[in-house]
């Protein structure tokens, strides 16, 4: 069974075409993560927020890639970080075309 994770934390930007210039290289690396299949990049300006959704293959690489990337956040002086990890039902997800991996 496949597992989401569910990040948000304040974050002052940049945001758009910015963030994307600002974050393509650890983007390229999350790729490389044990049990990743892919990732949302969440923003909202107006509420000073960002995360993502991220989909692992089992709980353990999720829990594993919540604490290195809650290190990582930490690091850049960002708190108030939320997370949410969740088992997927695959069989209801793929009724609404969901993407699976």
């Amino acid at each position: 069974m496949s597992v989401l994770l569910q990040i948000d934390f304040p974050f002052a930007g940049p945001f758009g075409d910015d963030m994307t210039a600002g974050f393509r290289d650890l983007a390229a690396t999350i790729n490389d993560e044990p049990g990743f299949i892919w990732k949302v990049w969440t923003e909202h300006a107006g509420r000073q927020e960002a995360g993502g959704i991220y989909l692992f293959t089992d709980e353990a690489s999720a829990q594993a890639y919540l604490h290195k990337h809650t290190q990582r956040l930490q690091g850049f002086g960002v708190s108030g970080i939320q997370a949410k990890i969740f088992q997927v039902n695959e069989t209801l997800s793929a009724l609404n075309n969901a993407y699976l991996g």
